[in-house]
C-alpha cells in the first residue's frame, strides 16, 4: 500500500454538520449591507453618480444594491469598500469592536446572500467567522454556493483564498477553468478575472479574502 492509499478520506458528513444549511431565513436582516452603503455614501457627500464613476458599477446597479433590490456579490462589496475607503467587513457585517474573534459553531452568524446583478437568482449564501474584530483586513466566510445559470466574472483588488468543504466546485480563472473537490483548494489575485459556481446543486467552501 502506497502512503497516498494510506491516508483517511475526507468525512463529507463531518463537514455537513460543522457548516449546515445557510439559509436566508437565519439572517434577521438582509437589507443592511445596502443601508450601509447608502449610508456611507451619503456621509460622504456622494451622489450615485459619483460612485459609478469610482467603480464603473452602473448607477442602476447601485440604486438596486441600496434599495434591496440586489443583494451585492462578495467581489462587488469589496470593490465599493475600496471606492468608500471602508473595510469591506464593515459593509458586510457592521464594524466591531474587539481585537480578536472566537467563534462559536453553534453560536448565531450574521447571514447574508447575493443574487445576480438583475436580482432574479441566488447565486450564494455566507455567513461570516470575524465579525466582532475592529479594522480587520481579512474577511474570512463559510460560503455555500448555488448552481448558477449565468456567468457573471468578478475582479477587483485583494486576494483570495478558498477550501472546498463539500461538493464539486467550478473555479474559472481568465481562461482556465478548474474543478475542485472536497479538500482541495486554490489561491489567487482577485484582479484576475474569476467566477465561482457550483458544479451541480450546491458546494459549501471555506474563504478567505483580503482586501488591500
Amino acid at each position: 500500500m502506497s502512503p497516498k492509499d494510506s491516508l483517511p478520506h475526507i468525512n463529507v458528513d463531518y463537514f455537513e454538520e460543522l457548516t449546515g444549511e445557510i439559509s436566508p431565513s437565519d439572517a434577521s436582516d438582509l437589507s443592511e449591507i445596502g443601508d450601509r452603503i447608502k449610508n456611507l455614501r451619503e456621509e460622504k457627500g456622494l451622489s450615485l453618480e459619483d460612485l459609478s464613476g469610482m467603480t464603473e458599477f452602473t448607477t442602476e446597479l447601485l440604486s438596486k444594491i441600496e434599495s434591496k433590490e440586489v443583494l451585492p456579490q462578495l467581489g462587488t462589496v469589496m470593490k465599493l469598500s475600496k471606492a468608500l475607503d471602508a473595510a469591506m467587513g464593515g459593509l458586510l457585517s457592521g464594524e466591531g469592536d474587539k481585537p480578536y474573534a472566537i467563534t462559536r459553531m453553534g453560536d448565531r452568524q450574521t447571514v447574508s446572500r447575493s443574487t445576480t446583478k438583475g436580482g432574479k437568482q441566488q447565486l450564494y449564501a455566507y455567513k461570516g467567522l470575524a465579525a466582532g474584530v475592529k479594522g480587520r483586513h481579512m474577511e474570512p466566510l463559510i460560503v455555500q454556493l448555488q448552481e448558477s445559470s449565468q456567468k457573471e466574472v468578478s475582479q477587483h483588488s485583494g486576494e483570495e483564498f478558498i477550501y472546498v468543504l463539500q461538493g464539486t466546485v467550478v473555479l474559472e480563472i481568465g481562461s482556465e477553468q478548474h474543478e475542485l473537490e472536497p479538500g482541495d483548494s486554490a489561491y489567487y489575485a482577485s484582479g484576475s478575472p474569476h467566477w465561482l459556481t457550483a458544479k451541480e446543486g450546491k458546494a459549501t467552501i471555506l474563504a478567505v479574502l483580503y482586501n488591500q
